[in-house]
């Protein structure tokens, strides 16, 4: 674990590019026909690399404790915990661990940080390096919330998922928008499936290019979706600052319970995560 690929992946070089580009993709809850406007996001922002063993950079990140509301809107089963248990930074990398475990009359822990009130940005590239863990019943996410969220109830605020995946099925993850009409079961969303490798054994970059009017997601190289108004289905409210949010869910709703075969301790390794902007 100690050779790392700290290069960028998926940007271009130079200032502003327009191009079109087909895809042939099945896509869900799309209605255009994919035309992709990319941009150059070379200016970085904010970045970890988590090189500081310990815990998280707490200039950058913060921790989200216990079971939420309702399990955090869908009855997950887990109790989230700022400790070294459930988070830490070692050898280069975040862990955040999902444990099965008597915790606070929850039977499952692990941990979600955010960047709320630290680093909040509207546009740019966000994009993240990370192996994914193993198991039915676990929800690893990296995505972003808007941060009105608090005052301008979600769906309403936004919510923009890079990359969400479930554990029993370990070749593919997918890509996600949620607004006022088009949430939950309605996302606008698009998988993206590896042909030959599997997520939870080595480590993809999973990135948005962000802009006024659109959202284009990757996975390593591959530009696999565009949202654009057009494609949603309610109001467009990915005009505003958003934070991020790393988190390993157990249970709920969706994804359903761990099964007899999920084997815990289940850990999501994070290599980096760096943010953008235009130059």
């Amino acid at each position: 674990m100690n050779n790392k690929n700290k290069n960028k992946s998926g940007l271009v070089k130079g200032v502003f590019l327009s191009l079109m580009v087909v895809l042939f993709l099945t896509t869900t809850n799309c209605s255009t026909d994919e035309s992709q406007t990319v941009a150059n996001f070379t200016t970085l922002v904010m970045s970890d690399e988590f090189n500081t063993d310990g815990a998280p950079d707490n200039s950058k990140w913060n921790y989200e404790i216990g079971t939420g509301n309702n399990g955090w809107g869908n009855n997950e089963l887990q109790y989230y915990t700022d400790r070294t248990e459930n988070v830490k930074v070692e050898n280069g990398y975040l862990l955040i661990t999902a444990n099965q475990e008597d915790f606070n009359g929850s039977s499952y822990t692990s941990a979600r940080i955010t960047t709320q009130g630290k680093f909040e940005q509207a546009y740019g590239r966000f994009e993240a390096r990370i192996r994914l863990p193993y198991g039915k019943g676990l929800w690893p996410a990296f995505w972003l919330l808007g941060n009105d969220c608090e005052t301008n109830i979600w769906p309403q605020c936004g919510e923009i998922d890079i990359m969400e995946y479930l554990g029993d099925n370990p070749t593919t993850i997918f890509g996600s928008a949620h607004g006022p009409g088009y949430s939950a079961g309605e996302a606008v969303t698009k998988d993206y499936v590896l042909e030959n490798g599997r997520y939870d054994t080595g480590f993809h970059v999973f990135g948005i290019e962000w802009g006024p009017g659109y959202i284009n997601y990757y996975v390593d190289d591959a530009l696999y979706q565009t949202i654009t108004p057009e494609d949603t289905p309610g109001e467009w409210v990915f005009d505003h600052p958003f934070y991020i949010i790393l988190n390993v869910a157990v249970g709920g709703n969706f994804p359903g319970s761990p099964n007899d075969e999920t084997v815990f301790p289940q850990t999501m390794l994070v290599d980096y995560v760096r943010v953008y902007q235009q130059q």
